[in-house]
């Protein structure tokens, strides 16, 4: 018997030792769904009666605004609150009786600074700040002792309000915040998050009535931004790939799929669409028969999707049984490839300690 024999013995122990702690940690792991691979069977409710597809889709539940949804207002009727006082950017206009060569019958906006400026004869009057019931008489004051190159006699005045500047501010673009709120300028902040459109416009027009006299508003949806759908490729190898994509209110599985680029080698063709329920433990599961509705154009299980909806294509089997079969046997091939090279380093240096070396 040759003295090397007792090592060998022991290397295929320590082999034996390796695999079987390697095969105790898999079984103990819990990373592998058996079920899963062989046949994946999602849980959940039945699907709904109606549900809709490409040809027939769907009416949407009702819209719940949140960050960073994008809004518009539009002012329908906004009038200020008596007294009202000017601010810059507001309009007023003025018609002057008892001018003479250069009359003063326009429009003039509050310039940065406070001030209206009624040309080089008559000069400019600061009136931000100033209540529209006093502005009549601080520009007959100023017409007649203040003006630059020509003073009135006997100055008479009416003025209105034309524009308020701060509409500009309430109409238009508005995005929520991360916070909820949308900022409608000198008037301040309102709380949208998880609001209808109505229930916004009445939160707004609520604000609103604090400075102006009944004010009716209306407001629209200008960019869908809060809701996905997502699209997720069942992989056991490289874990799932899940990718969102905005919702915008016209997707399908087929369109889904597309933006996808379509099928990756390693999935099949069994999918399914999930949709979460509220109120409910379980979710909505709607099987998609992928031949039908690409080679044949069949429209009933190109389902039209909604929010936050779950196209869920699952992994071939074969694939995931190579990808599964290489992460089990990756480490132990390593580890046999490790002792070997051990083995043949010992083996040589006992040559050596005998004397001599074998060269075949």
């Amino acid at each position: 018997m040759d003295g090397r024999q007792p090592y060998h013995f022991l290397f295929l122990r320590s082999i034996i030792g390796w695999t079987g702690m390697f095969m105790l940690l898999v079984s103990l792991s819990g990373c592998v769904s058996w079920t899963a691979l062989w046949d994946p069977k999602p849980a959940g409710v039945p699907p709904f009666r109606d549900v809709g597809n490409e040809l027939s889709k769907s009416s949407l539940p009702k819209y719940f605004l949140e960050a960073p949804d994008v809004i518009t207002v539009d002012a329908v009727h906004l009038v200020p609150r008596a007294p009202y006082i000017l601010r810059v950017f507001d309009h007023v206009a003025l018609d002057v009786e008892g001018t003479f060569d250069e009359p003063i019958r326009a429009v003039y906006v509050v310039e940065p600074g406070g001030k209206i400026n009624l040309g080089p004869t008559y000069g400019q009057i600061a009136v931000a700040g100033v209540s529209m019931d006093d502005l009549p008489k601080i520009v007959e004051e100023h017409l007649k002792y203040g003006a630059i190159r020509q003073t009135l006699r006997d100055p008479k005045v009416s003025a209105r309000l034309a524009e308020m500047g701060a509409i500009q501010q309430i109409g238009g673009e508005h995005m929520i915040g991360p916070d909820g709120y949308i900022t409608l300028g000198s008037y301040g902040r309102v709380y949208v998050n998880g609001l209808t459109v109505d229930e916004c416009r009445e939160a707004i027009e609520f604000h609103l009535s604090k400075a102006l006299e009944h004010p009716q508003i209306a407001v629209d949806i200008r960019s869908y931004n809060s809701k996905d759908y997502y699209v997720i490729y069942q992989s056991h190898a490289n874990q799932e790939m899940v990718v969102a994509f905005p919702y915008t209110g016209n997707e399908t599985v087929l369109k889904a799929i597309a933006n996808m680029n379509g099928l990756a080698p390693n999935n099949s063709k069994r999918i399914w669409v999930a949709r979460p329920v509220s109120n409910s433990n379980k979710p909505v599961i709607l099987p998609v028969d992928w031949n039908a509705v690409t080679a044949y154009a069949a429209p009933q299980t190109n389902y039209h999707l909604l929010p936050g909806d779950r196209v869920y294509v699952v992994e071939d089997r074969w694939v995931a049984i190579d990808g599964l079969m290489a992460r089990w046997f990756g480490p132990l091939t390593r580890v046999m490839g490790a002792s070997l090279v051990t083995s043949g380093a010992v083996t040589g240096w006992q040559d050596v300690q005998a004397g001599g070396t074998n060269y075949r």
